[in-house]
């Protein structure tokens, strides 16, 4: 059998469900309990009716929260950029290209030192609430470096995206196309064994359109799932080709034209538009405008791209700030970004709620209020994390 343990004396509980709460999108209780039973939540309501349970957690009347869902980052890496991040604060722009440091001292590392770093990353996650990620390859760009790399996420996470069309690998510099037939040929079959989705960087300076649409359609055939890398530095096609497609979510997206917009918006049950502002923050580049899209009807994702070159943030806190100030959103719309958002993202219906049956990850925030989120940045909020039933420590 297992233990019951209850959850109570939650000042506000966030559940993301409209039904048990007070209607609106975060489905909010006040003074209410969960119960959880093993890896997931068991009942949920008005402390005043909460069953009996084995044993009890006192939230002493602080919020509590949908553990934060990370559907985009980059954490089977090497090295870090320090110098490229200094150089950029001091007036050089972000390329694609900054990623080949990455590769070479990805590739030159060992796998312990690989699953070594991925693990640091995920701690550092999960004190900040994240209670699932997603991660890519795409810093190996050979065959045995990207399989390798996505065998060592998918130890640690169900949601690993190959991404072996992140740039042009230097060893391909002359023959991009030979590259491409690579990435949809030997380097996929190595790969999609390890991976539920497919990705690709659609940018200049990395793949064109036809070129992101031969890997998306190759993945798809090998059973993966698109996600495509759209829309970050300029205009492109990639957020149309996301739509066509139905991906399940266009990244980035900070480069939209009204007719990308309406697209997201017309696909907002299918494609997510999940947006970065880790990424903006470290490159002094334009916010995505998340108002625009959110009053236009699209589905809307928060995450933190954490990777070493152009977001080295994995606080999910951070980003929530970062889009109520810069990107438009209220404090509610971060939240739900964050947590439901996510989870559709990723497709997933037992994550980014408090619900009945769902799995059980949640945060306790030493705030009385989401809100203070946003209301209080770089602040450590975060005072206990359950996931999959258990508390972290």
């Amino acid at each position: 059998m297992t233990t019951t343990t209850a959850i109570t004396n939650i000042g506000s509980l966030v559940t993301n469900d409209p039904a048990l709460g007070d209607g609106t999108a975060l489905g909010r209780i006040e003074n209410a309990t969960v119960v959880i039973d093993g890896d997931r939540v068991a009942w949920v309501g008005p402390a005043a009716n909460a069953p009996a349970a084995d044993t009890a957690f006192n939230a002493n009347g602080r919020a509590v929260i949908p553990g934060f869902v990370d559907s985009h980052s980059h954490l089977v890496f090497a090295g870090d950029r320090t110098a490229e991040f200094n150089a950029r604060m001091s007036g050089s722009s972000y390329a694609a290209g900054g990623i080949r440091t990455t590769v070479a001292a990805t590739r030159a590392a060992t796998d312990a030192e690989l699953e070594a770093n991925l693990l640091r990353h995920l701690d550092e996650a999960r004190r900040q609430g994240t209670t699932t990620f997603e991660t890519k390859s795409g810093y190996g760009l050979t065959v045995a470096d990207e399989a390798r790399a996505l065998r060592i996420a998918a130890a640690h996470t169900e949601e690993v995206t190959y991404l072996g069309a992140h740039i042009v690998s230097p060893d391909y510099a002359d023959d991009p196309a030979g590259y491409v037939d690579l990435v949809t040929g030997e380097m996929l079959e190595a790969c999609a064994p390890y991976a539920r989705w497919v990705d690709v960087f659609c940018e200049k300076g990395a793949f064109d359109g036809e070129q992101a649409r031969a890997v998306l359609t190759a993945g798809a055939a090998a059973g993966l799932i698109p996600r495509v890398h759209a829309n970050q530095l300029s205009h492109g096609p990639g957020v149309q080709l996301a739509v066509e497609l139905h991906a399940a979510s266009a990244d980035h997206c900070t480069h939209l034209t009204d007719a990308d917009v309406d697209a997201l918006a017309q696909a907002a049950d299918t494609t997510v538009a999940t947006l970065l502002p880790g990424a903006e923050f470290s490159t002094r580049a334009q916010w995505p405008d998340a108002r625009r899209l959110i009053d236009a009807g699209a589905t809307v994702a928060l995450s933190t791209d954490c990777n070493p070159g152009s977001s080295y943030t994995s606080s999910m806190p951070f980003c929530i700030a970062l889009a109520v100030r810069d990107m438009r959103m209220t404090p509610d719309e971060a939240l739900w970004s964050a947590t439901a958002g996510g989870a559709r993202a990723l497709r997933r219906d037992d994550i980014g709620r408090i619900t009945p049956g769902a799995r059980a990850d949640l945060a306790v925030l030493d705030a009385p209020s989401h809100v203070h989120l946003a209301y209080r940045p770089g602040v450590p909020l975060v005072s206990a994390v359950w996931q999959k039933g258990v508390r972290a420590h």
